[in-house]
């Protein structure tokens, strides 16, 4: 009985010591002061857009964007059409979910078969391309920035099939002289695959001289090329990205109990 009780005492202690050493643990504070991140309502399935994304087409009208009505929509699909269209709303920075389908009855080979683009800021080409089986210039395939990286890997579905493109846009900055502050980079899942990881892009993605980067606004449209190809499209929404942004109220420090040391002392 007294051992049991003298064990039952030590765990007790043991247990009190444990929470004291806890409590007065050393913690780094980094000083900053987060404004609470905005709440976001996901949507019900992972092709849902969020409660905070603009809708350019959801499977009713294009009178989101010039040119819409020059594309024909039949059952909630946007076929292209003639010219490209381009989204009357502007973006920098977001994210962009679209799903696309390559055409059927197979028609052409190469650069002619089932051939579109994508374009951030109306000049950042990600390719659209039925990319099943057809064999093409690297860089030109599906999921290459246009002749300038193709992707990791080729996960393209079979003609007919749908694709989903979920794409991740920093916008190039520049100065007020013209020259870049920083470029963009895009990350890019296709069909639920990484195929670009913060790829920095050289420039403007045209077919007929290198790229390069012309100043712009801040914003741009997002477009959809006109190849000659019945290329579909559906679901289309775009997420303006803001990061995190807190206020740097004093220099970072460690706190343990009252005491508090500077980093770096």
């Amino acid at each position: 009985m007294v051992n049991r009780f003298v064990k039952s005492a030590l765990s007790a202690l043991s247990a009190a010591v444990l929470l004291s050493n806890v409590a007065s643990a050393e913690e780094y504070l980094n000083g900053i002061k987060w404004e609470p991140p905005a709440i976001v309502t996901p949507g019900e399935t992972d092709d849902q857009p969020p409660s905070d994304a603009v809708i350019l087409f959801d499977g009713s009208d294009l009178n989101e964007w010039k040119n819409g009505e020059n594309w024909d929509v039949r059952d909630g699909v946007a076929f292209s059409g003639k010219g490209q269209i381009v989204s009357k709303q502007e973006f920098g920075d977001c994210q962009l979910h679209i799903e696309w389908s390559a055409p059927l009855p197979v028609k052409g080979s190469g650069q002619g078969r089932g051939n579109s683009g994508v374009f951030l800021m109306g000049r950042y080409e990600i390719q659209v391309l039925d990319s099943y089986d057809n064999e093409t210039y690297h860089d030109g395939q599906a999921g290459a920035i246009y002749k300038q990286t193709p992707p990791a890997v080729n996960v393209m579905r079979k003609p007919g099939e749908w694709n989903t493109y979920d794409i991740f846009w920093t916008a190039p900055r520049f100065a007020e002289d013209g020259s870049l502050e920083s470029p963009a980079y895009i990350t890019a899942v296709h069909n639920g695959v990484l195929i670009l990881n913060h790829f920095e892009l050289k420039g403007d993605t045209p077919y007929n001289r290198p790229p390069r980067y012309t100043k712009h606004g801040e914003k741009g449209p997002i477009a959809l090329q006109d190849h000659g190809n019945p290329v579909r499209f559906r679901n289309i929404w775009v997420r303006e990205f803001k990061p995190a942004t807190g206020t740097q109220e004093r220099e970072p420090f460690i706190k343990d109990g009252e005491k508090e040391t500077p980093v770096g002392e």
